[in-house]
């Protein structure tokens, strides 16, 4: 059975989708399509999974990497549950720290960091500034100075490890343009000693994301327990905290299942890892270093707490293809036009019997890589058809456009029988004024 708040369920003689306790096609009729639906049992059940690892009052803890979903709502419910934040950008700060994340447990990771937002970062007390260019850390210094401050710093080093993820989204490669390369790290940690308004905090490693095998993980904590040794056996330099980044992959097909729903594209895939792998495997390589250390799932704790809902427009063939045109589109969702990504389609309510076709579900943006997936088997869809786009929780919203001038679409968070809107539905009027 799968481990999800998202469920057929068979009431009225029709199976039908639920997130919790809501019927999803009912929250189509109040709200509108497209729309994003979020289970906040799912998000608790998937932040108190890695919380678990830790022992009550462990030094050790748990981030969210903010970038994955940055709804205001959302990052109360996961700074009320104690996790740390990742953030990437000034606004990204300003918001976990509306949101009531410890500034003690906030990182700012990213290459292009202004001075504004360096600043910013360093009143607010947050942990640490990871470190992505000697340029960097000398602006880090010259700007701490200048507010009579040391600035708390982590360097993100760069491994050279290969993360078996899709070139978008590997980060830890030499020619990725983020971190400095363990052959330069030395000399950054050098630099970073021997500036006066520089703290040493730690060490940041992020290799990508999406990652479904422990290997690069292992490799990746592995070289970075030598480089410590070595730091402090050379240099004399000893590392307190090791940020261990995230990129914890997620399953994105079958996310739901009902006899109805043969889906031959619905392969099976290797299981990907669990939380307790990952502990067994990393946990004990991090520890050896004596150094206390955190890690960053974004992805891992929110993708498969949400849903796109969408309704079918058209439906057409021609030579070659059946197409579903839905009013979500690639500025709903731009992850299968970006990378190829996969989402499992699966529509609001089923009939058995209903024969399967295989489509391009498509949307209405003028665009030919506006397609949500290709070569899909469905049961047979109508016009006015409800479709729900699974595991859709992270890096949707966050990277929704306006192109060819379209709205974004509102939020709703779902508790029990209970639902509310936390984001309402954008207004053209607002756009366009």
């Amino acid at each position: 059975m799968n481990d999800t708040t998202f469920l057929y369920k068979d009431t009225s003689g029709n199976p039908a989708l639920y997130c919790e306790d809501v019927l999803l096609a009912g929250l189509a009729a109040k709200f509108g399509t497209p729309l994003y639906v979020y289970s906040k049992a799912q998000i608790l059940r998937n932040i108190r999974k890695f919380k678990s690892l830790f022992a009550e009052g462990d030094s050790n803890y748990v981030s969210y990497a903010i970038k994955a979903n940055s709804n205001p709502e959302i990052l109360t419910i996961l700074a009320g549950e104690g996790a740390g934040a990742s953030v990437v950008s000034g606004g990204e700060l300003r918001a976990a720290l509306k949101a009531g994340f410890d500034p003690k447990k906030i990182t700012f990771d990213g290459p292009g960091k202004t001075d504004e937002e360096i600043t910013l970062a360093l009143r607010s007390g947050i942990f640490a500034i990871d470190i992505e260019s000697i340029q960097e850390l000398s602006v880090v210094n010259d700007i701490a100075a200048s507010l009579g401050m040391k600035a708390s710093i982590c360097i993100r080093v760069n491994p050279h490890i290969d993360a078996k993820t899709h070139p978008y989204i590997s980060t830890g490669l030499s020619h990725n343009k983020f971190g400095i390369p363990f052959e330069n790290a030395f000399e950054a940690y050098l630099l970073a000693h021997s500036l006066s308004h520089i703290e040493i905090s730690g060490i940041h490693c992020h290799i990508g994301s999406q990652i479904t095998t422990l290997e690069p993980f292992i490799e990746s904590a592995e070289s970075i327990a030598q480089f410590i040794s070595e730091l402090k056996i050379k240099e004399g330099i000893e590392i307190r905290h090791i940020n261990f980044g995230g990129g914890i992959g997620v399953k994105y097909h079958s996310s739901v299942s009902h006899k109805f729903l043969d889906d031959k594209t619905e392969t099976p895939l290797p299981p990907i890892f669990t939380e307790k792998d990952f502990q067994d495997a990393i946990f004990p390589i991090l520890s050896g270093t004596g150094c206390t250390f955190n890690f960053e799932p974004g992805r891992a704790i929110i993708a498969d707490a949400g849903v796109l809902l969408a309704k079918t427009l058209y439906t057409k063939s021609n030579m070659e293809k059946h197409f579903v045109i839905i009013d979500a589109s690639m500025t709903d969702l731009i992850r299968p036009s970006l990378y190829h990504a996969y989402h499992q389609i699966a529509p609001l309510s089923l009939t058995k019997g209903t024969p399967l076709v295989t489509y391009d579900v498509v949307g209405p943006v003028c665009e030919s890589t506006d397609f949500l997936a290709q070569d899909r088997s469905l049961p047979k869809m109508e016009r006015g058809d409800l479709l729900a786009i699974l595991s859709t929780g992270a890096y949707s919203y966050v990277l929704a456009s306006n192109y060819n001038l379209r709205t974004r679409a509102a939020e709703v968070l779902v508790e029990g029988n209970s639902y509310r809107i936390i984001r309402k539905r954008e207004r053209i009027e607002d756009i366009i004024a």
